[in-house]
């Protein structure tokens, strides 16, 4: 693999693949801007090396071509509060003007494309959409991680038209997780949360061998308590995972599972809620966050750690009353001494909230790209940056 920061860039038109696939409100602005923030070095060590820079991203997932919401107007704004430069953006992403366009650029100019997924082709990997995409740049350069587990014409079937290079934030990511992979410091917890343990599964079996300590939390915990035969009343479960997870040794003492939850009639939160012991609820009830006492227990091992990876909330933490949990477990990473990492875009979002960012060592752009790649599971984004058809190499 070639790396952005080894080649020369000067007076080259720099196609950049970006995730700005970020939450907008209502109102169209910008709620978190994490993402955004996360590909600022890259683009300014790119003006600085006297590169023309054309920004590249998806926005949402629009189903019939151009959606009016989905444009990156609010996105061009946050890059221009962050660079303190002028940000032109596009009407699209390919074409024959914008080809031009991008021809009589000068050195230090950045131009964002418009939102790639108003093309279907994108998402198909289609060549002929990405040897368009190729004409806009004489380099490309993959800085989107989050995206990197995507078979998509900007992040695979491009390669075979630039000569293509990873990023800065690129490389960064794959430095740290692969690190946290293969010499973490002892002991080593793991955080799993979030809705399906399908999703989440291969990472578990992975770290089994390698991690001191696993808790699993949120409604994936779900469907390990009823492999235990535990009572989950009217939870939230993959019951075509359940074998699954009797096969992934459940009473492995390296697996922590809540030993008391909160729950309710109603994830809505308007009907009252408890705290009951693991197995102690009615029929009608969901489990929507970890209880108190699984909240002392997560705690005591973090705060054992030397190292811990996160990904997923292990509450409904939308909901204020079912927050707790995800709130006791940021704050206890927040302030053990470790190395922190943590990735997946609502644990981010809610780490934000909390004011507690700066307080993790590295927050992971990537969040099914995050599980995979420390699964070992092979990307195609990083797969096709290391293929022989990618001319760089």
């Amino acid at each position: 693999m070639q790396f952005l920061r080894n080649i020369d860039v000067s007076n080259k038109r720099v196609l950049v693949r970006a995730d700005f696939n970020v939450d907008l409100d209502k109102d169209g602005r910008v709620i978190d801007d994490f993402r955004i923030k996360a590909v600022i070095p890259t683009i300014e060590y790119l003006i600085k090396n006297n590169a023309k820079v054309i920004l590249m991203s998806h926005l949402g997932d629009p189903k019939a071509g151009v959606e009016e919401k989905l444009r990156l107007g609010p996105v061009q704004d946050k890059l221009m509060e962050y660079l303190d430069l002028s940000v032109v953006k596009a009407d699209d992403c390919i074409g024959s003007e914008i080809e031009k366009w991008t021809q009589k650029m000068d050195v230090g100019e950045i131009l964002l494309l418009e939102n790639l997924r108003f093309h279907k082709e994108e998402k198909e990997n289609d060549e002929n959409f990405a040897k368009e995409l190729a004409k806009m740049g004489d380099i490309y350069v993959n800085d989107a991680f989050s995206v990197c587990h995507r078979d998509h014409a900007s992040v695979v079937a491009i390669t075979k038209f630039l000569p293509s290079f990873a990023g800065l934030l690129l490389e960064k990511e794959m430095a740290v997780l692969k690190k946290a992979m293969e010499a973490p410091e002892h002991p080593l917890a793991i955080i799993i949360g979030g809705a399906k343990i399908s999703t989440k599964i291969k990472i578990v079996k992975k770290f089994l061998n390698l991690a001191d300590d696993i808790l699993l939390g949120g409604a994936l915990a779900n469907t390990v308590l009823r492999a235990k035969g535990i009572a989950i009343g009217k939870s939230i479960v993959e019951e075509e995972m359940v074998q699954d997870v009797k096969n992934l040794e459940i009473t492995n003492t390296k697996i922590h599972i809540p030993v008391d939850t909160v729950v309710s009639v109603d994830k809505g939160g308007k009907e009252e809620s408890r705290e009951a012991p693991v197995g102690k609820m009615e029929e009608n009830e969901l489990i929507l966050d970890i209880g108190p006492e699984t909240e002392n227990l997560f705690s005591q091992v973090i705060k054992n750690a030397k190292t811990i990876i996160w990904n997923g909330p292990v509450g409904l933490f939308e909901i204020e009353k079912f927050a707790h949990g995800t709130e006791a477990v940021a704050r206890a990473v927040a302030n053990c001494q470790c190395y922190s990492i943590v990735g997946g875009g609502e644990t981010i979002c809610y780490i934000n909230k909390l004011g507690l960012a700066d307080k993790f060592s590295h927050i992971s752009t990537g969040g099914g790209a995050m599980l995979k790649f420390m699964a070992g599971e092979k990307l195609p984004g990083i797969e096709a940056l290391n293929s022989d058809s990618n001319i760089a190499n």
